[in-house]
């Protein structure tokens, strides 16, 4: 049977390739064109094709379960592309360019005058009650004066088509190697469509990773030494440590491989004898990074790591204590951020969002539970929250005596209806909820992906895009719309 699109209904939401059933956005006419010669057979067969190419390639995740442990999970890939117009991209990536680079002075600013603070911008209470400001970074000063090399910020669309940032990422954002690799699929399934569409590429980004980290040098070599700095291999990124490691050229290392010296300088052990090792991008949370500094049980650190970094032995991204900017809390005030250092209007808005530590949009909250999302400050991968029309009595209850227990700790924010894309379900197409995570990489300049890691939720109503619970992934196409 020939692909039907007449019947795909688009339930008032904001769909990414088709206006109404049956009728493609202007940017998407060529992709849909291609989806009505195919039969649903030919549509079943290419989506087959690129799961057995995900699996053939070895792209894989980690999750736990409680049943049988760790386990490693072929990447969930759904064929149809994502297609955003380059017109548009040009404004998110300068948003994302302003909001990183605000991120950057705030963080600054909190180890170091806390002018924000001080001028009622930004409220004390929130810093004192932070679970990831780092004590033993005030006063450091990184090069360039950025803690946040490498930010993930989620971008969903609402009902209207209005893009907004649900979160950002700074501490070990993730996801970058399965754009990288989504594109490669993509290309083995659906070759002809690049001869239409010619998105922009996506596949420079480990060279780009390579020189921002290269620039946090404190050696002035011709190709300084870069190490990944991993858990290991059950931890659930472990696959992108790898990839990225090998992409850049550099040492995929665990802190037993690492130890620094009485010079404050940090070894890699060889085969050969210790090497210098001169930037570490570490994907190890800051509690675990450093056993004399942090948590003196971690066994996945380096003793002497965050002294050799105070020392400016060593680069690390991104820097310990980022993470203080990446908590939900903190997330609400960022267009206050932007506006007190960069004197700017947000290029791109936040969802609205009502912070539980003032009583007025506590009370909002309380009484509203059963139409909001309640988000925990720090908890992420979809964790932790209250999805209000989905819960129950029970469980808003709970929240409830949560919130007024620890109202700093919790925002609400309305269920958006977030805009879909078309995903293989069988041999038919159906519409499904996505998000989308750009990569902005942040050094002597600032680079943002052309495009991101586009996440699908794939069960039917689901709001969920996290791969540990279910979510799937696809391609993500930058398109010039005016040169063809």
């Amino acid at each position: 049977m020939p692909i039907d699109l007449t019947h795909y209904e688009t339930n008032d939401f904001y769909d990414e390739m088709l206006q109404r059933p049956n009728r493609a956005r202007s940017f998407t006419r060529k992709l849909v064109g291609a989806l009505r010669k195919m039969d649903d057979g030919e549509l079943a067969t290419r989506q087959a094709a690129a799961e057995l190419a995900i699996k053939e390639m070895g792209i894989t995740f980690t999750v736990y379960c409680e049943e049988e442990g760790t386990i490693d999970r072929t990447w969930p890939f759904d064929i149809v592309p994502r297609i955003i117009p380059k017109q548009e991209w040009a404004r998110v990536e300068s948003g994302l360019k302003q909001r990183v680079k605000a991120i950057n002075l705030f963080i600054d600013d909190l180890y170091h005058d806390q002018k924000i603070v001080s001028d009622g911008v930004f409220p004390r209470e929130v810093l004192d009650k932070s679970k990831n400001f780092r004590p033993q970074c005030i006063g450091i000063d990184p090069p360039l004066n950025i803690w946040a090399h490498i930010c993930g910020s989620d971008l969903v669309r609402d009902r209207d088509g209005t893009l907004y940032v649900l979160e950002d990422n700074l501490r070990v954002p993730s996801g970058v190697s399965y754009m990288l690799e989504n594109r490669l699929v993509t290309k083995r399934v659906f070759p002809e469509l690049f001869e239409s569409y010619a998105p922009l590429p996506v596949d420079d980004y480990p060279t780009r990773l390579y020189q921002t980290l290269a620039a946090l040098s404190p050696r002035k070599t011709k190709r300084p030494a870069v190490a990944v700095l991993t858990p290991g291999i059950y931890n659930s990124a472990y696959f992108e440590h790898a990839y990225l490691a090998q992409a850049m050229g550099a040492g995929l290392v665990e802190g037993r491989d690492l130890f620094v010296d009485d010079d404050d300088c940090v070894y890699m052990r060889t085969v050969s004898g210790p090497e210098r090792v001169d930037v570490i991008y570490r994907r190890i949370d800051d509690d675990f990074m450093d056993p004399e500094a942090f948590r003196p049980d971690s066994a996945l650190g380096v003793p002497g790591l965050l002294r050799s970094w105070k020392a400016g032995k060593v680069g690390l991204a991104n820097a310990p204590g980022a993470g203080v900017a990446d908590d939900k809390v903190v997330y609400a005030f960022v267009p206050d951020i932007i506006k007190y250092y960069l004197n700017e209007e947000p290029g791109i808005p936040n969802v609205p969002t009502y912070r539980c530590m003032y009583k007025d949009e506590r009370d909002y909250v309380l009484d509203n539970l059963d139409k909001l999302v309640v988000k925990p400050a720090n908890e992420s991968g979809g964790y932790g929250m209250l999805m209000g029309p989905m819960s129950t009595a029970g469980e808003r209850e709970t929240f409830a005596k949560l919130i007024k227990k620890d109202p700093r700790n919790y925002i609400g924010q309305p269920t958006l209806g977030i805009s879909t894309v078309p995903t293989v379900v069988g041999r038919d197409l159906e519409p499904r909820h996505v998000d989308l995570r750009p990569f902005i990489l942040s050094g002597k300049s600032q680079l943002v992906t052309t495009g991101g890691l586009t996440r699908v939720a794939l069960r039917k109503g689901s709001l969920v895009v996290n791969s540990s619970q279910g979510g799937g992934s696809k391609d993500t196409w930058i398109v010039d719309t005016e040169a063809r």
